[in-house]
């Protein structure tokens, strides 16, 4: 009971979250993102929840969007996408549920790679998604902030990427270095790869 599940669970401590949003929105630029969605069902609900805060008010600049942290909302992204202003993938969270290995444990933890290319499809199938309905696309998580990744993530479409501050200034001058053309190209490429292992070693023939 995580995340938007948790939430949906407790309607009242949602409503009144939502509500606070609410107001702040009428005021300044607000963005609400709704973790752990798993389904359109979950998304559909909290967005009327967000509906009923508003109560009919005109917020001055509200973006709704999604984490997606679950393969199944990365697999039907294109169900959210018409109601979204955009995806925020956690590529922490979807790595570990993609290779069913548990972060936390030492013996499973090396498996839960974000570079693998199954977490790779996901994030390309995302951002295909967010392009179509011109949402823009966010990663999180450990491999934003690599600048070795950057231009891997620019080809696949991600337009916004979150870090820690140290960060900022490597991934930034990787981002003007890179070609989007050529960021495209090392894209399909790591895509046709068998693991992780074999997309570093490509990253690290571009290095």
């Amino acid at each position: 009971m995580r995340g938007i599940r948790l939430s949906l669970a407790q309607r009242e401590l949602l409503t009144t979250q939502l509500r606070a949003l609410a107001r702040v929105a009428l005021a300044h630029p607000v963005r609400i993102m709704f973790p752990m969605v798993a389904n359109l069902d979950e998304f559909m609900s909290a967005r009327s929840a967000l509906q009923e805060a508003l109560n009919g008010a005109s917020p001055v600049d509200l973006q709704l969007g999604i984490m997606v942290e679950v393969p199944a909302a990365a697999l039907t992204a294109e169900r959210f996408a018409p109601y979204i202003d955009f995806f925020s993938i956690g590529t922490n969270d979807l790595s570990q549920y993609t290779m069913a290995a548990d972060r936390g444990n030492a013996k499973t933890a090396p498996l839960a790679d974000p570079l693998h290319p199954a977490v790779l499809r996901l994030i390309a199938e995302t951002a295909r998604a967010g392009a179509s309905y011109d949402a823009w696309v966010g990663v999180c998580g450990e491999i934003a902030g690599d600048p070795l990744a950057t231009s891997l993530l620019l080809g696949l479409g991600v337009t916004e990427l979150s870090m820690s501050s140290p960060a900022v200034a490597a991934v930034k001058e990787a981002v003007r270095t890179t070609r989007l053309e050529d960021a495209g190209s090392l894209a399909r490429r790591a895509l046709q790869c068998d693991s992780g292992t074999m997309v570093r070693a490509l990253l690290g023939e571009k290095a």
